[in-house]
């Protein structure tokens, strides 16, 4: 008879909620995959030297001085050439650095949440009658929309914030208006993201120790300036902060004593098989507004390559990955398929082995060049470039049904 399962510890659910879970359950399936014991990817490791070159082309192309910034939400914010939040601040009349850093965690954090996959269909037309899609779009409506008050309960004296009363009711409505959504503009996922950031409102109010009273996403800058120490804070503990704070505003998730353990999985080989992509990518699009109050962020590479589409579609474009069952490639795959947890975690996995080669390549070290500038340089931009190359409208080889709040 087999044992009763058990309930895990505190520190085991405190452990899956970290990039070290992530990265160590993602190695544990590429070891897999090198054996061949994996059901849904064939690995060919010889075509990892083809991804690499490739990035590392695309790197030089776009950044030749290889001054390369973080891979972040900042980047969406360039419309071409324009930093349109630089324009912003360049405006504003706030001489205090750390309320400019509680904006840009009020702007980057909301703008994040609406991230996730647009479609195919879905364009934005900015004020200059700029066409936008995909995360550029999603960048520049959220960026107009924060900019408009919308997420902030007094839209005239304090428009530039994003604080619980507001979010806590936030309509579908509103969102389908700054977004410009409706039936021959098809937003995915567009009621998942209005309810994602009602759930944000709710958390902001719940936890006043990481966002203050009233409850406003800015605050969260306070909480962890006052973690710093000389000055320096890792990059671990912005996302130890965003995990728990942010946690409750998954829908539908694993939970494990009595914690949602958010963008959390389950594979037959390895059990649980953590992936935090928003958590992460938002620790990432956090950085510069520390550093830009000057404190240092240290660790970066102590996160994780990001399991999203552009990364893995990469992989499996350039022939590192090889799904079994053709009908990978064609079927409509839901989020929490072992299919799509298999491919996020060899995505991650081999990003890590991709970065090193892509650094030789370049004539880098980790210390100057860390993972978030290889992804930036980078992977995403050739998981893109590769797309085009191989797809009307540059989808991505393997389509995930989105609700909103993953991809």
């Amino acid at each position: 008879m087999s044992a009763p399962a058990t309930e895990p510890t505190h520190d085991e659910v405190a452990w899956l909620l970290s990039a070290d879970a992530v990265r160590q359950r993602a190695h544990a399936i590429l070891a897999k995959a090198e054996r061949g014991d994996l059901a849904h990817f064939d690995y060919r490791p010889d075509r990892l030297g083809d991804a690499a070159a490739l990035v590392a082309a695309v790197t030089r192309e776009s950044y030749p001085d290889l001054n390369v910034p973080y891979h972040s939400r900042w980047r969406h914010f360039v419309v071409e050439g324009e930093d349109r939040w630089a324009a912003l601040e360049s405006r504003l009349d706030i001489p205090d650095a750390d309320e400019i850093a509680r904006i840009r965690f009020d702007l980057a954090v909301t703008s994040v949440l609406l991230d996730a996959g647009a479609g195919d269909r879905w364009r934005y037309r900015d004020r200059d009658g700029v066409e936008l899609a995909r995360s550029e779009g999603l960048a520049i409506a959220s960026f107009d929309l924060f900019r408009a008050g919308g997420f902030a309960s007094d839209p005239i004296a304090a428009y530039l914030r994003a604080d619980a009363a507001a979010l806590g009711t936030l309509t579908e409505e509103t969102l389908a208006r700054g977004f410009q959504a409706g039936p021959d503009n098809p937003l995915v996922g567009l009621d998942g993201r209005a309810a994602l950031l009602r759930r944000l409102g709710s958390a902001l109010a719940a936890a006043p120790d990481l966002f203050g009273r009233p409850g406003r996403v800015g605050n969260l800058y306070d909480a962890l300036k006052a973690q710093a120490v000389d000055g320096t804070l890792p990059a671990s503990a912005i996302l130890t902060a965003v995990l728990r704070g942010l946690g409750p505003i998954w829908p539908g998730r694993i939970a494990r004593g009595g914690v949602n353990l958010g963008d959390t999985w389950s594979h037959s080989a390895v059990g649980l098989v953590p992936f935090h992509k928003l958590s992460q990518w938002l620790s990432y699009s956090l950085v510069e507004p520390l550093e830009g109050a000057g404190i240092a962020v240290t660790g970066l590479d102590r996160l994780t390559g990001l399991p999203e589409y552009r990364n893995g579609g990469l992989l499996v474009d350039s022939g590192v990955l090889v799904p079994k069952d053709p009908r990978l490639l064609t079927d409509e795959l839901e989020v929490g398929d072992e299919a799509v947890v298999e491919w996020r975690a060899l995505t991650v996995a081999l990003l890590d082995r991709l970065a090193e080669d892509v650094r030789a390549r370049l004539g880098v070290p980790a210390a100057s060049f860390p993972l978030a500038k290889v992804l930036q340089g980078g992977t995403w931009t050739a998981g893109r470039r590769i797309a085009r190359e191989r797809r009307p409208g540059g989808g991505p080889p393997i389509r995930i049904r989105s609700d909103g709040t993953v991809f």
